[in-house]
């Protein structure tokens, strides 16, 4: 079971909070927004990840390639035999972590398009966005999918209305507006699940494939987008100002998100 994990976009809006990393490995406490994600789903069984890079992808890159040493205590032998010592095993991750270019100006859903050879031998993928944490129950979500059968499934979640709109009746998403300029129902929440062998019907490999326009608009007029309603919490990471709140949310101990057990390893 794997978790794709868009992580390519150049974060505009939010530049200001900082202009070096890119948006995927904005810190809330000592670990990237990704990671965060990441756990979300590690905590339900899924552990093997495709992080879809772009902007500043190198950066994330680097960044799982030294996990190991930037999470754990070191000794560093500086004598002419070297070698380093790594403790702190415990806060090791058991993932399989593949990092795939799909290109700096790719769209969300040529990204998608762009991995289908590391989904497409499974029965079907998580897809999310690298910049948004929920206390979704990815277990219930995954099981909504497969007891429906259609090709996808998306989170509806009801936030402020500034993202496409979903009209749902029965589950089925009847219409998908992206971004109309007001929103009244259920809103697109990432967290998708697609049919790893129908969906690329719906995403053929161009890099301006937007996933929230054509594709999802098309499964909707098919019948073959069913929504997952979730209740709890969700907060996307796109300003200044909300990248504040959640880490206000983890240092005062008080994380919707985070559903694993233990501290922040």
């Amino acid at each position: 079971m794997k978790a794709v994990i868009l992580c390519g976009g150049q974060g505009t809006r939010i530049r200001d909070a900082n202009e070096v990393l890119p948006k995927p490995l904005l810190p809330i406490g000592n670990k990237p927004i990704v990671w965060h994600i990441m756990k979300s789903y590690a905590v339900h069984g899924v552990k093997d990840f495709v992080l879809c890079l772009g902007y500043k992808g190198w950066l994330i890159k680097e960044f799982f390639l030294n996990y190991r040493a930037m999470t754990a205590d070191l000794t560093v032998n500086l004598g002419r035999s070297g070698g380093v010592e790594i403790h702190n095993g415990n806060g090791f991750q058991d993932w399989s972590v593949t990092l795939a270019e799909t290109g700096d100006a790719t769209q969300t859903g040529g990204r998608v398009a762009a991995i289908r050879r590391y989904v497409e031998s499974e029965e079907f993928f998580c897809v999310t966005y690298g910049d948004g944490v929920s206390d979704i129950d990815i277990s219930k979500l995954i099981a909504f999918h497969l007891s429906h059968r259609k090709i996808a499934t998306v989170t509806a979640v009801r936030p402020p209305g500034r993202f496409g709109e979903m009209l749902i009746g029965n589950a089925a998403v009847t219409r998908f507006n992206e971004k109309p300029p007001q929103a009244e129902g259920y809103i697109n929440g990432g967290f998708f699940v697609f049919d790893a062998k129908r969906i690329w019907d719906y995403l053929p490999n161009r890099q301006d494939l937007i996933l929230e326009r054509d594709p999802l608009c098309r499964l909707a007029e098919d019948g073959q987008l069913m929504a997952y309603s979730h209740c709890g919490f969700w907060q996307p990471m796109d300003t200044s100002r909300e990248y504040l709140q959640l880490n206000e949310m983890w240092a005062s101990g008080h994380a919707p998100w985070k559903t694993w057990s233990g501290g922040h390893a």
